[in-house]
């Protein structure tokens, strides 16, 4: 799951410039790591149109699947997030809302997930039909939906990133 429809770029600004009345910045793609950023930020403040220009804040940002930054988000934690969105897309971001956090979310992608199904009831099905023998004259008078609800209730985390695709992770 690669974010190959935008590219995940921040939009970094001069604030000596700003405060001049004078726009100044770089798009500067996040996704080439930290220090790809730096050195961006580094060359975008040395061809300020204000002498010695030191300071330095994200005014825009796209490709992050609504995952939000803040002006003065670190470069460390804009590089990690564009990374994680990369790699998983929207998964990740609503990941990371969900947890508030990065690491939450990227230790729930690599121990928790357990795959993509059209509904929860499909999950709820698929799981009970790997997991138990159901008598083929009981299989009409199950509940899926119910079951499914019921799982979501405790035991596991739905996120759905389109139509017929939730990601079930376990929960504990």
């Amino acid at each position: 799951m690669t974010n190959e429809d935008s590219e995940i770029r921040i939009y970094v600004a001069c604030l000596a410039a700003y405060n001049n009345g004078i726009l100044h910045g770089r798009w500067i793609d996040a996704t080439q790591g930290e220090e790809h950023i730096w050195h961006g930020i580094r060359e975008m403040l040395k061809a300020s149109p204000i002498p010695g220009a030191e300071e330095h804040a994200i005014h825009d940002y796209d490709g992050f699947e609504g995952a939000t930054l803040c002006e003065y988000s670190s470069v460390s934690q804009v590089a990690d997030l564009a990374s994680f969105i990369d790699e998983h897309g929207a998964l990740a971001a609503k990941l990371v809302e969900h947890y508030g956090c990065i690491d939450e979310a990227r230790e729930a992608m690599e121990d928790r997930y357990h795959g993509v199904y059209a509904s929860v009831a499909d999950f709820a099905q698929t799981l009970t039909e790997e997991t138990t023998k159901i008598p083929e004259n009981l299989q009409y008078y199950i509940d899926w939906e119910r079951m499914g609800r019921d799982l979501a209730m405790c035991d596991i985390l739905a996120i759905e990133t389109g139509f017929e695709e939730v990601h079930i992770f376990w929960q504990h």
